[in-house]
């Protein structure tokens, strides 16, 4: 029988963790154009890669008795690198295009919370307390993740805003939620899906710009070598900030 008592795997909500979570998302952006495009493996291959990493680190996640920073950001960053190569093989190599993509990730991640949600009665991360309900987490994270990539490669192609007018457009969406959550009583667990979806385009858009050409608007910077930065970034928020697994709800 399924325990539904076990301690909180996934960690509380603050400001660090906001924080690493954009610097994981722009992570996504670089590694997984790092292994696509700088490795010239494409995304076919580059999507298997992170595919088996991603099950790898989310078999690890549901198995481990208790909240374990190192392993859970791991395991966030593995479903951005996949989201990433996921979303340009759906958008490019498929050829629906940006718009297609996103309506389809779209519906997927509803279909997701809505059978998590209708299956156990509650989406929120404070009831996250059995491997069904992390497994419903980490798929609607997946998904999340993936429509991020969609959303920010929308923004700033085809809709034409540059990947600096797209970080300030989600930038300004991820303000406008933080003030809701302040200032209404809107209910928190859909405020932190809006947010936690809202961070995988804003760091999108913001690796885009690091590592794209000049000439598409980026910093042509070395998507290793802005990788490697983002990685110690991350390693300096999980070491030197202590996170804590979220509360339980009564």
């Amino acid at each position: 029988m399924e325990k539904h008592d076990a301690a909180s795997k996934v960690p509380a909500v603050t400001l660090i963790f906001w924080i690493t979570k954009i610097l994981a998302t722009t992570l996504g952006e670089t590694g997984g154009d790092a292994v696509t495009m700088s490795m010239d493996l494409g995304y076919p291959v580059g999507t298997a890669i992170f595919a088996l990493i991603f099950l790898f680190a989310v078999a690890a996640q549901v198995r481990a008795r208790k909240f374990h920073p190192l392993l859970y950001w791991i395991t966030i960053i593995a479903t951005t690198t996949v989201g990433t190569t996921l979303a340009d093989f759906a958008d490019r190599s498929l050829g629906i295009g940006y718009a297609g993509g996103s309506g389809l990730l779209a519906l997927l991640l509803i279909a997701s919370l809505a059978t998590w949600y209708f299956t156990l009665g509650s989406v929120a991360i404070e009831t996250i307390h059995s491997r069904k309900a992390e497994v419903f987490y980490w798929v609607t994270i997946m998904f999340s993740q993936t429509l991020g990539t969609a959303l920010g490669d929308w923004t700033a192609d085809s809709a034409g805003f540059g990947y600096g007018g797209s970080a300030l457009i989600f930038g300004a969406l991820l303000a406008l939620v933080a003030a809701a959550y302040f200032w209404t009583r809107i209910s928190r667990t859909a405020l932190f899906w809006a947010a936690f979806v809202l961070t995988r385009p804003l760091g999108a858009v913001v690796g885009d710009f690091l590592d794209k050409p000049l000439g598409d608007g980026g910093l042509e910077l070395s998507r290793y070598s802005a990788s490697a930065a983002l990685l110690v970034l991350i390693a300096l928020c999980i070491f030197v900030f202590p996170q804590r697994a979220a509360a339980r709800a009564h």
